[in-house]
């Protein structure tokens, strides 16, 4: 028995630093999201596309609403983790994550949903480890690419289609900004039917993108 869980320890190594390493050049074949999308709407929307052909509206949208320090941190946003940490204690339970984008693609190419502890410990492991290995614009790409933009819809270029009927290096600067908002909660927020607060989030997002700045 022990000699089986050291072979599927150093098996379970070997292929995350595969997947890391194929990760710089490749988007993920499939995350545990994305299967449960699939589970539960019966359908993968999703189209990967390069870095370069996302467009930089649809960049600037999403930094300047999930992560405006992504070009700057090394991966964690030390204000942001603190006061998530300080809500969390309050609440007794993980209710806020304080997570950058590096984290949010951490998260969402290796691991699975949840807000339990072990969950985010294996993602501050892969953060750091994606920082190092992958660099900023790979991190961007992938999670432009992975990350969930509606019901059962994956990637930017998949949201751009089913939200606007084109690409996503097309979008103007108010329609990315309107992809960008959905992000908290994807399953719930709609462009097509924004509420109140989605139209002052919108708002917002439109002028602080005016402050990015692409490296």
């Amino acid at each position: 028995m022990f000699k089986f869980l050291k072979k599927l320890i150093l098996v379970i190594i070997i292929a995350n630093i595969l997947f890391i390493a194929l990760g710089i050049f490749f988007n993920p074949p499939i995350t545990w999201t994305q299967l449960g999308g699939i589970i539960k709407y019966g359908k993968l929307e999703r189209d990967y596309i390069s870095y370069d052909d996302m467009g930089n509206n649809v960049k600037k949208a999403v930094i300047a609403s999930e992560d405006q320090l992504f070009f700057t941190h090394n991966g964690f946003d030390t204000k942001a983790i603190e006061k998530a940490l300080k809500h969390n204690e309050k609440k007794g339970e993980i209710r806020r994550g304080g997570s950058t984008i590096s984290q949010q693609t951490a998260k969402n190419v290796f691991l699975w949903q949840g807000r339990s502890w072990f969950r985010k410990g294996l993602e501050v492991v892969y953060t750091f480890i994606i920082e190092k290995v992958w660099g900023k614009d790979v991190i961007l790409a992938r999670y432009l690419n992975s990350i969930e933009m509606g019901q059962g819809v994956f990637g930017v270029e998949a949201a751009s289609n089913y939200y606007f009927g084109k690409s996503a290096k097309d979008l103007t600067k108010s329609e990315a900004a309107w992809i960008a908002v959905v992000l908290p909660n994807p399953k719930k927020y709609d462009p097509k039917n924004p509420t109140p607060y989605l139209r002052k989030k919108h708002n917002w997002v439109m002028r602080q993108m005016n402050n990015i700045v692409l490296k």
